[in-house]
């Protein structure tokens, strides 16, 4: 009945509400722990291990069987090894102070040009096949809407012109383009590099990338197979356009008024 107690002060709304904070702290506990397999634990920038983890402490490994026979994956544990010997230096010994290029940072892969070491195979559709794939595999795409860039002239960001659009990268179950290939000798030498679409400004005639300027295309990541490109190879091309919003040229460092 409504007003009757179990003992004492305690009563059916008591209880409710106490078992409520209880699952309540529980979740709390258990989606912050799963939060923590990638990345952890933490590392201080020289590589050592981080002497404050936080309030939550690391998760026991769980192993996720991959799909289309990739094998299993074990983390926290068993994570890509991490990057080491950066091409960087502290401004000074205090904890917390920024760091520094000590060399071509584009290159080198740091600062605004830092790139994660991702497995170094492709992504795979729900299928198992690639998931970008260059436009003349594709016998039944075509472009219907939009400029088509194939056999405009590429030019960079100081205004030269390195080469031009042979091809471009579908994502097939998204139908969208990706990647252009353009090659760096108009007479075809095979000396080919891929442009993410997000860099490109296609106009009537011309493909436009204005991160990067023409020196700094033989250095972009190229990729191992002409027909395939993976996740590794894609975060490191990725990365050198990024990094080149700020270090093609050095008047881009400095600060704007």
């Amino acid at each position: 009945m409504i007003g009757n107690e179990f003992f004492g002060n305690f009563d059916l709304a008591s209880a409710a509400i106490w078992m409520f904070w209880i699952f309540f702290a529980l979740l709390v506990y258990y989606l912050q722990t799963e939060n923590m397999r990638e990345g952890y634990p933490l590392e201080r920038e020289d590589g050592n291990e981080s002497a404050s983890i936080g309030l939550f402490p690391t998760p026991a490994d769980k192993t996720f069987h991959l799909p289309h026979g990739r094998g299993d994956v074990s983390v926290p544990s068993g994570q890509n090894a991490e990057r080491t010997n950066l091409a960087i230096e502290a401004t000074s010994a205090s904890a917390g102070s920024p760091y520094v290029p000590t060399g071509n940072p584009m290159v080198d892969g740091v600062g605004p040009a830092a790139w994660a070491p991702r497995r170094d195979v492709t992504e795979l559709d729900a299928h198992g096949h690639d998931k970008i794939k260059p436009m003349a595999d594709l016998p039944d795409f075509e472009v219907s809407a939009g400029r088509d860039p194939r056999g405009k002239p590429v030019v960079a960001g100081d205004g030269e012109v390195i080469g031009r659009i042979i091809d471009m990268w579908i994502d097939v179950p998204e139908q969208m383009v990706r990647y252009l290939t353009v090659d760096l000798n108009p007479e075809g030498t095979g000396q080919t590099r891929l442009i993410p679409i997000n860099f490109c400004r296609i106009q009537h005639d011309r493909v436009t990338v204005r991160s990067i300027y023409s020196g700094q295309f033989a250095d972009v990541p190229g990729i191992t197979n002409t027909g395939r490109v993976t996740l590794l190879e894609e975060e490191k091309i990725m990365a050198y356009y990024g990094g080149g919003t700020l270090y093609a040229d050095p008047s881009r460092s400095e600060p704007k008024i």
